[in-house]
């Protein structure tokens, strides 16, 4: 594992600095103007921030994409265990809670990447822009947008998010983003056009602060690709479900059926062209992604294809217990998605 530093919190005050109609008065620590990632690309052209980072699968697609051009100067994620998998695989221990973190706390940067939770709006719909997003974790990220108006901002979501209170959610979003400046482009890309054999569906809402440009999304890849491509040849027997198991998964998928919906487990094998999409409750029963076997009863996916299904390198590090792993997979992003989207938006601002 990664020995990720901690440094010491050396404070200074910033009394009543204006910015943006914000007034700050509470300590700046510089323990946040800092990590390795600055030093090793300093002189990098695009400076980058990570919220809900979970275990860097935005910053991976970005990193993929922008290379030596993308500098992360600031990274947040609230669970532990996520926190120990970035650190092994990026070398810095994300902030913790957001809600708790100053925007001038943070480092100056140009782009904001953040995975953020589907919240609902209790003022939705009633024009209150800024005002209506109180409350929720779309907030935290509105405000440091506010204070620091990056270059792009870069926001993934469920396929839901768009109807998600009624199409109210969405609505705040863009509308606030729109009031802090911002031309915002939307739209549902699905990780299985994009060689990734798994059929997850995503909403990304990206957002401009040059309001001249015209971003497009990116097209389908002609990539051809099948379960078997991230499947292992021989995998731990611990991964096949057991008798108890598979006969409930049975069970519920004929209850299922007698009550015409088509709930229930999912099989895939080697020759399948994707598979359902992988989720954090994933390590629960498995039910959703199985394996056939020859002459024994289904599989699990073990952690490392997972991680494969998501598009994750067969070098990322995975330093957590399986059931950690799959949250951190199931909660994560399709890399290659992340990557496309990534080119797409440096072609547009370096024209």
């Amino acid at each position: 594992m990664a020995n990720c530093h901690t440094f010491t919190l050396h404070k200074i005050f910033r009394y009543n600095k204006l910015k943006k109609g914000i007034i700050l008065t509470k300590p700046i620590n510089k323990q946040n103007f800092f990590n390795f990632n600055e030093i090793k690309n300093q002189d990098a052209e695009y400076k980058v921030i990570d919220l809900f980072a979970g275990v860097g699968g935005i910053r991976l697609g970005f990193e993929n994409a922008f290379k030596s051009n993308a500098s992360f100067v600031f990274s947040s994620e609230i669970d532990k265990y996520a926190q120990t998998t970035y650190c092994a695989n990026f070398g810095e221990t994300p902030h913790g809670d957001i809600t708790k973190i100053s925007p001038d706390e943070i480092s100056e940067f140009d782009i904001l990447l953040g995975g953020f939770p589907c919240q609902p709006f209790s003022n939705a719909g009633l024009k209150k822009g800024f005002n209506d997003t109180r409350g929720t974790l779309f907030f935290d990220i509105a405000r440091i947008i506010e204070y620091h108006q990056p270059k792009v901002v870069f926001l993934e979501n469920v396929k839901g998010f768009k109807n998600h209170d009624k199409g109210n959610t969405f609505k705040v979003v863009k509308e606030t983003l729109e009031d802090l400046g911002y031309k915002v482009f939307s739209e549902v890309l699905n990780a299985k056009d994009f060689g990734v054999p798994q059929n997850r569906e995503r909403i990304y809402i990206i957002a401009f602060s040059d309001n001249n440009i015209n971003f497009k999304f990116p097209e389908k890849s002609n990539k051809k690709v099948k379960v078997g491509d991230i499947l292992d040849n021989k995998v731990d027997d611990k991964y096949t479900i057991s008798d108890k198991l598979w006969a409930g998964h049975k069970r519920r998928k004929l209850e299922h059926k007698a009550k015409g919906n088509g709930f229930g487990y999912s099989m895939f094998n080697r020759d399948s062209e994707y598979t359902s999409t992988l989720s954090a409750r994933y390590y629960k029963d498995g039910s959703e992604v199985l394996i056939e076997q020859k002459n024994k009863n289904p599989r699990k996916i073990s952690p490392r294809e997972a991680g494969r299904l998501q598009g994750f390198p067969n070098d990322f590090k995975i330093v957590v217990s399986d059931t950690q792993a799959y949250k951190q997979f199931g909660n994560s992003v399709a890399v290659p998605v992340i990557e496309e989207l990534a080119k797409n938006i440096l072609k547009e601002i370096q024209r």
